[in-house]
């Protein structure tokens, strides 16, 4: 998905990284572990239609930092995370590609009506997944994802591992950001009070210890994962070789794959053995944005 140099998909092996936000971000973190946030029946689904699925009305309660409507959103019966289009708790993703047109459509808090045959949602975003995608949204504006950055390119899916190889960074969460965001990402989540961040915490206090939106960090080369099980050697693999993006706030190191039967838990729990001390954060670029 995107172009070969865009940032899903660029090798990171060799990228600089800061010592001082490494040992900050771990600091500070609440959970002191990797965690896969998905396995046999839980994870975010994703919708492949094609070019002549009828599109649907689609309003969204930050509609100015989202692209307008109609989506290719199936409507009944289309995968979505958390439940169904007319019952979802969470997060409520509908993820859709669209065949020939090449074009992702993402949405979140999404809610179908059958009765109008349409989708609400807080907040949708366009990608069209045969150019680059930073400057696809513009600056300080969000996505399906707190970010601004496209969901389904940063996910682990099922597919990917039992082929062998995962090509891309991986989407992951911290529990508290700072006001401000860096390269891929295009928005900031709100933080003092919100999001898990310290209740009360100064700005300064805030931007020292806590990181921007698309923060990217990376498994450390030396680290031994010749223990892992498969599934989870494949993805440690593509940890150290494309590393993972902050993408959104949630429960420290924690990131997200597909909803998919094929998911082993034993072999994914390997996973949660790698501390979060074995990941060095990459230096940031020359400025953030606020």
């Amino acid at each position: 998905m995107f172009t070969a140099d865009d940032e899903w998909n660029r090798d990171v092996t060799n990228d600089a990284t800061d010592s001082g936000w490494t040992t900050t971000l771990f600091a500070n973190a609440t959970s002191k572990a990797l965690h896969p946030d998905f396995g046999p029946g839980f994870g975010i689904p994703f919708n492949v239609v094609p070019e002549t699925q009828p599109k649907l009305d689609m309003t969204c309660d930050y509609s100015g930092d989202s692209d307008p409507g109609p989506y290719p959103f199936p409507g009944s019966s289309a995968k979505i995370e958390g439940g169904t289009p007319t019952d979802c708790t969470g997060d409520c993703h509908v993820l859709t590609v669209e065949q020939t047109a090449c074009l992702l459509y993402e949405g979140w808090d999404c809610h179908y009506t059958a009765s109008t045959n349409s989708w609400h949602c807080g907040s949708g975003a366009k990608f069209d997944l045969t150019k680059n995608s930073y400057g696809q949204r513009p600056l300080t504006w969000t996505s399906a994802d707190a970010a601004g950055l496209a969901i389904l390119p940063g996910l682990v899916k099922y597919a990917e591992v039992a082929s062998g190889a995962v090509n891309h960074a991986i989407r992951f969460t911290m529990h508290c950001t700072q006001d401000g965001f860096v390269k891929p990402a295009s928005h900031q989540a709100v933080p003092t009070g919100q999001g898990g961040c310290p209740m009360g915490i100064s700005t300064s206090d805030l931007e020292a210890g806590y990181p921007p939106m698309g923060t990217r960090i990376r498994l450390q080369s030396g680290y031994d994962t010749s223990g892992l099980s498969a599934q989870a050697k494949v993805i440690a693999a593509a940890m150290k070789k494309y590393g993972m993006i902050l993408a959104d706030n949630g429960s420290d190191y924690y990131f997200q794959g597909d909803d998919d039967a094929g998911w082993d838990n034993d072999q994914l729990g390997d996973l949660k053995k790698i501390p979060g001390d074995a990941f060095d954060v990459l230096t940031f670029p020359s400025s953030i944005s606020r």
